[in-house]
C-alpha cells in the first residue's frame, strides 16, 4: 500500500467573518492510499488558529502518517492522539479504499436517497444588512433552524438582527441557535445571555473563551438557555479528562466535529460520555471540503440523531468538488442523480 499527502487551497465565494476574523481561503490536505488498481481518500481539515493540530510540525507528521502506513488505522490513530484533524483523514481514507467506491462510506437510506439528514441553515457575520439579507434567503430556502454568528459586530445590531427573526417568526416557527465563538468576556457574559433570551433561542455556543472551565461551569448553571460546549472539547483527548470536563462543566450539549476531536472514533467517544450524562449532542463540519463533509454527513446518518445538524457548508467555495450532497428545504440529501466530479490528479 502506498499513501501520498496533498495541500489544496479551498477559495470562499465571499469573505465569511466570525469573531476571529474574516477568511477568503481555507487550508486542508488530503490522504490518497493506494493498493493495486484501488484508491482511498481522506480529508485532514485542519483550521488554522483553531485546531489543536496546528503545529510547526503538521506537515511533518503527515509525511511521517504516509510513511507508516502499515501500521494500520488503529495504530495511527492512537499514534496521532494529537493531530486530530490527522486522525480523521487516515479513518477516512481507510473506510474510503475498503469501501465499494471511494465516496460510498457507509451505505444506508441516505446513501439510498430514501431519507435525508436536518441540518441548520448557516448565517455569516457581517454588516447588519448582510446578515439580514442571508437570513431573509435561509427562511425562503425552507428552513426551520438557522445558527447566527455573532460576537463581532455591535451586540445592540445583533440583537436588533434577533428580533427581526421573532418579529416574523415564533419559536415553533424557526428556531434559533447562536455561535459566540467564545466572544463575550467572562464578567458580562451572563448579561449578554439574559438580554438575548428574551428571544426564545434553542441555544448559544462557546458564549466565553475555552479553558475558563470554572466561569463556564457557573453559566451553564445559571443562564437562562442551553449552553453547548465546542471550542472547549478541542484538545482533550483522554477520556478520563473529556469526562470530568462534562462533569465540571454540566453543559446542555456539546457540539461535535470530527476533525478537531480525532475523527469518527473521538467523535463517538464524546457521544457515549454525553449520553452517559444526559447531555445533548449534535454533530458539524469544520468548513471541509465536500469530501469530508461527504463522509461525515454518512457517519452523521448512522448515530439517528434527529436534532438539526451543522452540515451545510458545502456550498461555500469556489473550487469546491461537485458530489451529491444537495440542500433543500432544510434538509440534506444524497442524491444519487448527482454525480461526484472529482479527479486524484485534480489535488
Amino acid at each position: 500500500m502506498k499513501a501520498t499527502y496533498h495541500k489544496y487551497i479551498l477559495d470562499f465565494k465571499r469573505p465569511s467573518g466570525t469573531s476571529r476574523g474574516v477568511m477568503t481561503e481555507k487550508e486542508t490536505w488530503f490522504i490518497v492510499l493506494e493498493d493495486n488498481e484501488k484508491k482511498g481518500i481522506g480529508e485532514c481539515g485542519i483550521l488554522r488558529g483553531l485546531s489543536a493540530d496546528d503545529r510547526p510540525d503538521y506537515e511533518q507528521k503527515l509525511q511521517w502518517t504516509c510513511a507508516n502506513i502499515h501500521l494500520g488505522v488503529e495504530a495511527l490513530w492512537d499514534a496521532l492522539i494529537e493531530f486530530p484533524s490527522i486522525q480523521f483523514g487516515v479513518e477516512m481514507a481507510f473506510q474510503s479504499l475498503r469501501s465499494e467506491t471511494p465516496f460510498l462510506l457507509f451505505p444506508s437510506a441516505f446513501t439510498k436517497e430514501e431519507k435525508s439528514i436536518p441540518i441548520n441553515g448557516l448565517i455569516w457575520m457581517g454588516e447588519p444588512a448582510f446578515m439580514k439579507q442571508q437570513i431573509e434567503e435561509k427562511l425562503a430556502e425552507g428552513f426551520s433552524c438557522v445558527k447566527l454568528k455573532i460576537g463581532a459586530i455591535d451586540f445592540e445590531k445583533e440583537l436588533d438582527l434577533l428580533r427581526f427573526i421573532r418579529a416574523n417568526f415564533d419559536e415553533n416557527q424557526i428556531e434559533i441557535r447562536v455561535d459566540a465563538n467564545g466572544a463575550f468576556g467572562l464578567n458580562d457574559a451572563l448579561g449578554k445571555l439574559t438580554q438575548i433570551s428574551e428571544f426564545k433561542l434553542h441555544s448559544i455556543e462557546q458564549p466565553i473563551q475555552k479553558n475558563n472551565t470554572d466561569r463556564m461551569a457557573e453559566l451553564c448553571k445559571t443562564a437562562p438557555f442551553p449552553i453547548a460546549l465546542d471550542e472547549e472539547l478541542i484538545g482533550v483527548y483522554s477520556m478520563d479528562e473529556k469526562e470530568a470536563l462534562l462533569l465540571k462543566t454540566k453543559p446542555q450539549y456539546i457540539i461535535l466535529k470530527p476533525s478537531f476531536v480525532g475523527g469518527f472514533k473521538g467523535t463517538q467517544q464524546w457521544i457515549s460520555l454525553a449520553e452517559k450524562h444526559n447531555i445533548g449532542w449534535w454533530i458539524t463540519s469544520a468548513l471541509e471540503s465536500n469530501i469530508g463533509l461527504n463522509a461525515i454527513a454518512q457517519w452523521t446518518f448512522l448515530q439517528q440523531n434527529l436534532m438539526p445538524q451543522g452540515l451545510g457548508t458545502g456550498a461555500l467555495y469556489t473550487n469546491n468538488f461537485d458530489c451529491p450532497l444537495d440542500v433543500s428545504e432544510g434538509q440534506l440529501w444524497y442524491k444519487n442523480d448527482k454525480k461526484w466530479q472529482f479527479d486524484f490528479h485534480s489535488i
